[in-house]
């Protein structure tokens, strides 16, 4: 069943106070946020690869420069490609509820230590 246009331009109207009030939710179930990390990971993995393509063609020149430019472009894709990866651990907020951290193995041991002084 369509909207009627006052339903439409309702809906219009939260949809515009929604955007506003918080533009980041919005960026984020929209998936543009999803899409720019996207590109910056094929264009990081670009660099990656032309860097490599340098990087050989100075070596198969015998020209020290120019494979050393190879590299630093090399390097700089994999760091464009490595910090823009969501590797699921922090995903939208409220997506997923953070998991309680585990005690480390020496607070875990004083617990022990504790109790054990406590039950005597």
């Amino acid at each position: 069943m369509p909207l009627s246009d006052h339903e439409r331009k309702l809906l219009e109207e939260m949809e515009a106070a929604f955007a506003q009030e918080d533009p980041r939710l919005v960026s984020t179930l929209t998936g543009s946020a999803r899409t720019r990390q996207g590109s910056r990971v094929f264009y990081g993995s670009l660099g990656i690869l032309a860097g490599m393509a340098i990087l050989f063609g100075g070596l198969i020149a015998k020209l020290v420069p120019i494979g050393l430019v190879g590299f630093i472009v090399a390097v700089a894709g994999a760091f464009f490609v490595f910090t823009n990866i969501n590797f699921g651990g922090s995903g939208a907020k409220g997506a997923r509820p953070n998991k309680p951290k585990k005690p480390k193995w020496s607070d875990r041991l004083e617990n022990r230590w504790d109790r054990r002084n406590f039950d005597n």
